[in-house]
Parts: structure tokens; C-alpha cells; sequence
């Protein structure tokens, strides 16, 4: 049994610093997906964190990296770190989102100014 998202995204995954557990669930992605859209922001965050603490590396896919931080920031979206962090995970992983990461940037300065 998986008892954080973390432990199922590694086990659906994999992780790159640790090896997988052994787990006798079904593993499809729709149901990390599921679990992930329920998530609170500090348990998205610490599964990010804990599968790529270097944003470039850890076995995450993209398109979940990008709902992650989509889902933290619709939770938390006057936080001006977490608004960066999300632009620079869209430019490492880009170009194709250049400009939301563009925008995100700007939204940290707009806040900051305030």
C-alpha cells in the first residue's frame, strides 16, 4: 500500500536515487493522477522535491512535473518562490512553454512589488 504520493509515484516511476520497493498494488498511471489531483500542496511539493531535488534529473515524466506544479500553484498562488520554481521547471523542460514560464516570472516580480 502506498501511504503518500510520493511512495506511489516511486513505485510507478521509479527513482533515480533509491531503488523501487517492492509493491504488490496495480500500477497505472491514471490512478497516481487521481491521487495527485486530490493532493494537497505540501505533498505535491514534497514529492517533487523528493524525486528531483535538482529539477533536472529523477524519473518523473514531464507532463506530471508540469501538472504538479499547475496543481501547487492553483493552491497557493500569491507565492512568489513557488511561481519561479514552476517557470524554471517549464524552461528546463521546454521551449514549448516559454512563454507561461515568462509569465509565471512575472507574476513573482508583480507580487514581490506589492
Amino acid at each position: 500500500m502506498h501511504n503518500t504520493l510520493t511512495e506511489h509515484a516511486r513505485c510507478l516511476y521509479g527513482d533515480e536515487y533509491r531503488p523501487t520497493p517492492a509493491c504488490d498494488q496495480e500500477h497505472r498511471e491514471h490512478y497516481l493522477v487521481e491521487e495527485l489531483t486530490f493532493a494537497d500542496a505540501d505533498a505535491i511539493l514534497s514529492t517533487l522535491r523528493e524525486l528531483s531535488p535538482h529539477m533536472v534529473d529523477g524519473h518523473l515524466p514531464v507532463w506530471i512535473r508540469n501538472l504538479a506544479y499547475r496543481l501547487v500553484l492553483l493552491q497557493r498562488p500569491d507565492e512568489p518562490a513557488l511561481l519561479r520554481e514552476a517557470a524554471q521547471n517549464l524552461w528546463l523542460h521546454g521551449p514549448d512553454w516559454d512563454d507561461i514560464a515568462a509569465k509565471l516570472t512575472q507574476q513573482a516580480e508583480e507580487l514581490e512589488a506589492r
